[in-house]
């Protein structure tokens, strides 16, 4: 998967997150609000893959004088 992959995707998963976490909050579902919190940080990892990629390669690309 592409860095720009990763992050789209990671900050999907964190909107889809908030918005359980605020439902469940509004309608007093603990469980919902936990599946959100999950969600959210699982998209917070999956933006953080995409940075270390755009590091790594850009690390890459120094090294071997591609710019």
């Amino acid at each position: 998967m592409s860095s720009t992959t990763d992050k789209i995707k990671g900050l999907a998963n964190e909107a889809a997150g908030n918005v359980k976490q605020a439902v469940g909050n509004a309608t007093g579902n603990d469980k919902l609000v936990a599946e959100g919190k999950a969600q959210e940080l699982k998209g917070e990892a999956q933006k953080t893959v995409g940075d270390v990629k755009d590091g790594a390669k850009s690390l890459a690309d120094k090294v071997t004088g591609k710019h």
